[in-house]
């Protein structure tokens, strides 16, 4: 079963079982935020997306995930962020870098995905589906074939974003299949790999 817990509503006082959330890992095993029982609620006044997620990772087969913080609504109307042992925000700097360039190139209401890709974050926007990978290796034909099939399913435009950058095959099988290719610089500037990508963001394309 899943853990139950009192919180109480720093607005009106009251306390109010939560119910621990629980996630599925991609290879199946539940994931779950483990609560800081010192930690104090707090409520939530207004979002800042890359505060939103917390970095969890699996006991069973120790992949590393992003999931929602847990949070709790109150009867009074408040929204009360569950303060997690140990939860530390998950590597959006990359993530929120792709996002403000898709916005900046007329691409609105960018958000996060509901099925993660078999690596990093995925983004999606009308027309668009976007997958960022901030990890260290570098993107896989693999990826960029994971890529083109998702955006395909959606009729939409795939593009792709990579801290580590691209072995050569999945570099020329984005150019076949007309991909945008992005690098992620040290600060966090996404950076044009193909010419895909340079058409991607050459003045007059926006949607």
């Amino acid at each position: 079963m899943p853990e139950s817990v009192p919180v109480r509503c720093p607005s009106c006082r009251r306390e109010r079982r939560f119910t621990v959330p629980v996630y599925p890992c991609a290879c199946g095993a539940p994931v779950a935020p483990p609560l800081d029982p010192r930690g104090t609620p707090t409520a939530v006044t207004h979002r800042v997306w890359d505060e939103e997620w917390v970095s969890l990772r699996c006991g069973a087969c120790g992949r590393e995930g992003e999931w929602p913080r847990p949070e709790l609504g109150c009867p009074c109307g408040t929204v009360v962020r569950v303060p997690v042992a140990g939860g530390a925000p998950g590597p959006w700097d990359e993530v929120v870098a792709a996002a403000r360039l898709l916005h900046r190139l007329g691409h609105r209401d960018v958000r996060r995905a509901r099925r993660c890709p078999p690596k990093g974050i995925g983004l999606v926007a009308p027309g668009l589906v976007a997958h960022v990978d901030p990890g260290g290796r570098p993107a896989s034909l693999r990826d960029v074939e994971c890529l083109w099939l998702t955006a395909m399913i959606r009729s939409a435009r795939g593009v792709h974003f990579s801290r580590a950058g691209y072995t050569a095959d999945a570099r020329a099988r984005a150019d076949s299949l007309d991909i945008p290719l992005f690098t992620l610089d040290a600060a966090h500037t996404p950076r044009a790999v193909n010419d895909a990508a340079r058409a991607f963001t050459a003045p007059g394309t926006a949607p």
